[in-house]
């Protein structure tokens, strides 16, 4: 999952590659290392079905083995039977002695989503730097974070940094393919090595007009995930009679009027307060005005019609439920006797399946389409958002200021899910925080040709680092 200030966008016709910023015109020390472990991470095919997630794990334990990192402190976690599900937890002992406050977490996911090579102009496992950005599946989503957090601790191991407390790096798997064998399963098998005051993960960023810094938001809250089937059935029968009974034609047209419906607002202590603040930088007065409109009236009907044009926001304001894939018929000269479609819905976090399920119903209006959970299990609703850690938004405001600006930092709610949602749930608050800026849907995460921009790597990496060291250093005088 990656979701920034803007939206997951999918993959689209092949145009010319837009052109960045350049980076640093010479890299530091820091720098180089950064950018060697992320071409190696990207190189290396994490995709859930065909790629191993314990290669990268494992490539990154070499690195801190090879850094002096004591072996207990180096875990690579397999579950038993996923052999390419590996997950390294990697511990840096802090100085605080008995007095140490509990550690900071910072995770990242190293599993990426499929990438077909004949989509993509290039190898989507290859690190390309082109025209002010790095290409390559999983450059934003999410091997950049993971890269910048893998440099930046085994910086603090080459500096001996005395940190006030314990942190904790974990680089997990199954976060796009969703089986349980990342984060869900290390806290239901070796929390105590994963157990902190709060994690950073990605879900948060900054937002750029052109090329211009305009927002930082700190992810705060994420929708929930739920996938649904639609089926329809009847007893097919020969194609050179056809009759009006058509599974596909049914399913079909019940699809077409959930394309439709649209879920009732639901602004929560996260959004209500995102729409309040963002309003105060919107460039287009009308947004910006429903924006205002909204929050002194989450029942303004035509405040949410002209927020819901710009799909950031529209996907904010409620639920969504979108069909993703299809399945009908058995042979090309019958009627088919099934039809079938996977619905993916983000479901407002102060919603639940229950009412979800029954929005879906009133949608497609047809008894004749069985609605069916897609998961075997039902998602686990009322994680609620993470209230802010004041030193950390402190870190976040200040540092943000000294490097972008007098500009917003705004908590967010994450439109995607991410494996903070198992965090939140096991009572670790957990914050998206990067220090990542790009222009809404830039990253095209998940699609073809998903690209970063190459400033804003190394400006993460130096954030990060700052932040990082921020939060572990005590209170400030």
């Amino acid at each position: 999952m990656f979701v920034l200030a803007g939206v997951l966008a999918g993959s689209a016709p092949v145009l010319a590659q837009p052109v960045a910023p350049p980076g640093p015109a010479t890299l530091s020390a820091h720098q180089r290392l950064a950018r060697e472990i992320y071409q190696q991470l990207v190189e290396i095919n994490t995709v859930d079905s065909v790629g191993s997630v314990t290669s990268a794990a494992e490539a990154m334990a070499s690195r801190f083995r090879a850094a002096g990192f004591p072996a207990a402190d180096v875990q690579l976690l397999i579950p038993p039977g996923k052999p390419t599900k590996g997950n390294l937890v990697v511990r840096y002992h802090g100085k605080g002695g008995a007095a140490a406050r509990k550690p900071i977490l910072l995770l990242a996911h190293l599993d990426v989503v499929a990438a077909n090579r004949g989509d993509w102009p290039r190898d989507p496992f290859t690190l390309v730097e082109e025209r002010g950005y790095f290409l390559g599946r999983g450059t934003s989503d999410d091997k950049a974070m993971a890269a910048m957090f893998v440099a930046n601790v085994l910086q603090m191991q080459a500096e001996h940094y005395a940190s006030d407390r314990d942190v904790i790096l974990a680089l997990t798997a199954d976060e796009e393919g969703g089986d349980g064998n990342g984060v869900e399963w290390l806290l239901a098998t070796h929390r105590p090595l994963i157990e902190a005051a709060y994690a950073l993960n990605e879900g948060g960023g900054g937002l750029l007009e052109g090329d211009k810094p305009v927002l930082h938001s700190i992810g705060a809250a994420e929708k929930v995930y739920i996938d649904f089937t639609f089926t329809t059935r009847n007893p097919g029968g020969h194609s050179s009679v056809p009759r009006p009974d058509n599974a596909i034609y049914e399913l079909a047209e019940g699809l077409s009027r959930l394309s439709k419906y649209v879920f009732p607002v639901e602004l929560n202590e996260v959004t209500r307060p995102f729409f309040a603040q963002t309003a105060k930088v919107e460039p287009r007065p009308e947004m910006a005005a429903a924006m205002r409109a909204l929050v002194a009236n989450p029942a303004d009907a035509a405040a949410a019609a002209t927020l819901s044009k710009d799909p950031r926001y529209a996907s904010m304001l409620r639920t969504t439920c979108v069909a993703t894939r299809l399945f009908g018929g058995h042979a090309y000269n019958a009627l088919p006797a099934l039809a079938t479609a996977n619905v993916n819905c983000r479901v407002a976090p102060t919603s639940n399946a229950a009412a979800v399920m029954a929005g879906l119903t009133q949608a497609v209006a047809d008894t004749g389409i069985a609605i069916t959970f897609t998961q075997t299990s039902t998602p686990k609703f009322g994680r609620a958002p993470s209230p802010v850690d004041p030193q950390l938004l402190d870190a976040v405001t200040d540092l943000t200021r000294k490097m972008w600006g007098d500009i917003p930092v705004i908590p967010t709610m994450s439109t995607g899910a991410s494996d903070g949602a198992f965090l939140r749930g096991a009572g670790i608050p957990t914050f998206g925080v990067s220090g990542i800026f790009m222009q809404s849907g830039e990253s095209n995460a998940h699609g073809r040709d998903e690209k970063l921009r190459v400033r804003s790597f190394y400006e993460g990496l130096d954030f990060l680092d700052a932040v990082v060291r921020r939060v572990t250093a005590g209170p400030r005088m």
